[in-house]
């Protein structure tokens, strides 16, 4: 019987998603120390990933979007899943996950309650939903170890919102690992546009369709993902009349391919916290064109590793983008500097040592059997 400690890991759909990818990472960097459980609903690269890495998945049926009645059957699901493991960490990403999973874990008597913030849901949300969310966050602030967010401005967006205690919140950049990852040449051939993100709000896929539309001189786009908006934004393409100069190529497993063959890359979202996209496009050595939101400056330096627009803007956005396609030399010396700026502030290794010291810290407070060296 194995006497490392047990961490359970839960996000709410094991979709394709930046909030998933970071689950992906902690499970393949913990796995040998930690035994490490994923519980998530739904299909999804996730699955694979814990698979891979020599963890347990488990598929939940009740955890899922929206808001709905069924969340109570979640917290019984998730309680009875914690009272059959007892882990000694529960560490929950996403919102959904993150309340239902902090509230069940409670319940379980589960010692080390972590939930990991990829952007406050009641920002993300209008009008009821909204509310409820921010209710939610409030409500179950006090069962919290420790929160952790992928940047500095949501950390101040959820203290000011009383979501977080500033005590018991810390950020961690997600970090990657450029060095496996191939390489584009953004400075020649004809400039290759590409976005990568779901056709779902926060993301904003009619403002890119509209930037594209206003573009002048040769140029290619490739817009990658799947959504509910998704046809909105083909119809869109249709009646600009660029469905021909910009591709809508749905889900794909060749992400890192596809950056490495483009030239720049575009993120038009209204709201974010630190997207993953906007990582691997740098890593791959792409200049960014991006909305000035969340996290995004974070990341993106403006004029020396990219260029930020405000949200909403169609014309700033297609500005941006011409600036690029006009200028190979600008491409390129964005697209290094980006790329050198991962490689020294988001690295893969700092994103894992820093985890790793939090939930050492936080099961030494609490008198608990720490991982074997």
């Amino acid at each position: 019987m194995s006497t490392r400690p047990r961490i359970v890991l839960l996000v709410t759909l094991a979709e394709t998603g930046g909030a998933q990818t970071y689950v992906s990472e902690l499970v393949k960097g913990l796995a040998g120390e930690y035994d490490v459980t994923v519980g998530s609903h739904g299909p999804g690269p996730l699955r694979e990933a814990t698979a891979a890495a020599g963890a347990d998945f488990v598929a939940l049926r009740h955890v899922r979007r929206p808001v709905a009645p069924r969340d109570l059957l979640g917290v019984v699901e998730l309680t009875l899943l914690l009272r059959r493991l007892r882990p000694q960490i529960v560490h929950a990403s996403s919102s959904k996950a993150g309340v239902l999973g902090r509230i069940a874990a409670r319940l379980a008597g589960v010692p080390v309650r972590v939930f990991t913030v990829h952007g406050w849901a009641s920002s993300a949300h209008d009008g009821i939903p909204a509310r409820l969310y921010g209710l939610a966050e409030r409500a179950v602030r006090p069962l919290t170890t420790a929160t952790i967010c992928v940047s500095e401005s949501e950390r101040a967006a959820g203290i000011a919102a009383r979501a977080c205690d500033a005590r018991r919140t810390l950020v961690i950049h997600t970090g990657i690992d450029a060095t496996s990852r191939p390489r584009a040449r953004p400075g020649e051939g004809v400039p290759a546009i590409v976005s990568v993100g779901r056709f779902q709000a926060p993301k904003d896929a009619i403002s890119l369709v509209r930037a594209l539309a206003l573009l002048g001189g040769e140029y290619r786009a490739a817009l990658v993902g799947d959504g509910p908006e998704r046809a909105a934004a083909v119809a869109e393409a249709r009646r600009l009349g660029v469905e021909e100069a910009v591709v809508f190529e749905g889900e794909r497993d060749d992400v890192p391919e596809i950056l490495a063959s483009s030239h720049i890359f575009v993120l038009s979202s209204r709201s974010e916290a630190l997207p993953v996209s906007i990582l691997e496009a740098m890593a791959a050595g792409l200049p960014v064109v991006a909305t000035r939101v969340g996290g995004v400056p974070e990341l993106v330096v403006d004029g020396e590793t990219g260029l930020l627009v405000a949200a909403g803007d169609a014309r700033a956005l297609a500005d941006a983008l011409q600036r690029l396609v006009d200028d190979p030399d600008l491409r390129v010396r964005l697209g290094a500097a980006g790329r050198a700026r991962v490689e020294e502030h988001f690295r893969l290794d700092l994103f894992l040592e820093a985890h790793r010291d939090l939930y050492g810290r936080a099961l030494a407070a609490r008198g608990l059997p720490l991982p074997s060296p």
